[in-house]
């Protein structure tokens, strides 16, 4: 089954109109803590989940973000580290889980090399913002002999035209960044968006992830009915670093 198909599976069975995906650090602040973040966010109504494989110069995250992947990788994180986690999670929880990174990593690691390890792990999807389709060609023909959904992102500032190029390649749901700019700022919802995600609408028939600056039950509520899905990120960061771990089954029950 195909992300496209699991994520209308899910929200036929949860009977939900938007979905919740979270985005996690491996290795940050261990994994262990990883380990329970995710038991809550699984436990308390997550629908997919996004882990980071940390690197050192992650040019779309914000400062939240760039500091956890910095101290990840002080605390000699690896890819492999991140890999054999990947296993144990995957094979615990029965959610869809995509590994987010840059392409220097996959392009280290090997790039086939890279899906097969992925696709044994049962990963469903990659979220790779550096690395355009006019590009990555021969990445992109991988992913799908692999059967892995490569996440396509529009950005308030795409084009009709571009829109409709990055759709052709893209599989899974299109990942909509709220507004220009890097992650963890707030995002305002005002005409401006609602004609950005109208315009998103109509480049692609796949489902709709909203992220950046999403940290609230009242951003959930108001993409319901505009977007497929909801991505938080750096607010769980910031829960867990000021109360821990189990502050997060709590907020996740209180954005539905």
């Amino acid at each position: 089954m195909g992300l496209t198909d699991e994520i209308d599976k899910i929200r036929s069975d949860k009977d939900e109109n938007i979905l919740l995906m979270t985005h996690i650090v491996l290795g940050y602040p261990s994994f262990d803590v990883n380990r329970e973040v995710i038991s809550q966010m699984v436990d308390n109504g997550v629908d997919l989940i996004e882990m980071q494989i940390p690197f050192s110069e992650p040019m779309a995250d914000g400062p939240v973000i760039v500091k956890a992947n910095q101290e990840a990788l002080d605390n000699k994180v690896s890819v492999n580290d991140c890999l054999e986690f990947a296993a144990e999670i995957t094979a615990r929880h029965d959610i869809p889980f995509l590994f987010m990174t840059y392409y220097n990593i996959i392009f280290k690691y090997g790039e086939e090399k890279f899906l097969q390890k992925a696709a044994d792990l049962k990963i469903k999807g990659l979220i790779v913002p550096d690395i355009p389709p006019e590009e990555g060609e021969e990445f992109f023909t991988l992913a799908k002999k692999y059967r892995i959904a490569i996440i396509m992102i529009f950005a308030p500032t795409s084009s009709r035209e571009r829109m409709s190029r990055l759709a052709s390649y893209a599989e899974g749901f299109i990942y909509c960044v709220a507004r220009k700019g890097v992650t963890g700022q707030a995002t305002s919802f005002d005409d401006e968006f609602n004609e950005y995600i109208e315009r998103c609408r109509r480049a692609t028939d796949l489902p709709l992830a909203v992220g950046f600056g999403i940290s609230r039950k009242n951003d959930v509520d108001y993409l319901n009915g505009k977007a497929d899905i909801a991505v938080i990120g750096t607010k769980t960061i910031k829960l867990v670093e000021a109360e821990g771990s189990t502050a997060v089954g709590p907020f996740i029950q209180g954005l539905r």
